[in-house]
């Protein structure tokens, strides 16, 4: 087992370092954190559905804690450290795109309201919903300043100005 550590260590090592993805550190901290309490909102809400007798609802119930354990070991790998392979899992998440987190997220939080839609799997699965949210919206990018939009949008009129007095142009050469 311990030379199975080293290999993971070195091929770690000659693997890409994660990409900037243009997130500012407190809306990085943010998303993690709306990560990690969307797993804790997902755990209870999925215990408490698990305690029926409805097949649909167990089912929504047990997912619902399989995103509680993914979202932890994505988002809060220290959650999970007496797990061997955590780190590991954390890293390649880490190097995901902020759109493909969010659609991974999105879409895990959507599959048990498909399974049983209940009050608990909504309110339970709409902080992982919005950890999906919030790096989708990260995916966006940042909002432009206002002196290169203006400048745009200046060129856009001049542009149209342009053409117009070329068509004004034609037409009055045809008269």
């Amino acid at each position: 087992m311990s030379s199975l550590g080293g290999e993971t260590s070195s091929s770690d090592a000659s693997s890409p370092p994660p990409q900037d993805d243009g997130m500012m550190w407190w809306y990085r901290w943010l998303c993690r954190l709306a990560g990690v309490l969307g797993g804790i909102s997902c755990a209870i809400s999925g215990l408490f559905n698990c305690i029926t007798i409805n097949p649909l609802n167990i089912a929504a119930g047990v997912w619902m804690m399989l995103n509680a354990f993914i979202l932890f070991l994505c988002e809060a790998p220290f959650c999970c450290q007496f797990i061997e392979f955590a780190n590991t899992i954390a890293d390649k998440a880490d190097r995901l795109r902020p759109w493909q987190k969010a659609v991974f997220y999105c879409g895990m939080a959507i599959f048990p309201i498909f399974i049983s839609l209940t009050l608990t799997t909504l309110l339970g699965n709409a902080i992982a919903f919005s950890t999906g949210v919030l790096y989708g919206l990260s995916a966006l990018g940042k909002k432009g300043d206002a002196i290169s939009y203006a400048r745009i949008q200046q060129q856009k009129l001049q542009k149209q100005q342009a053409d117009e007095e070329k068509l004004t142009g034609t037409l009055e050469g045809e008269l």
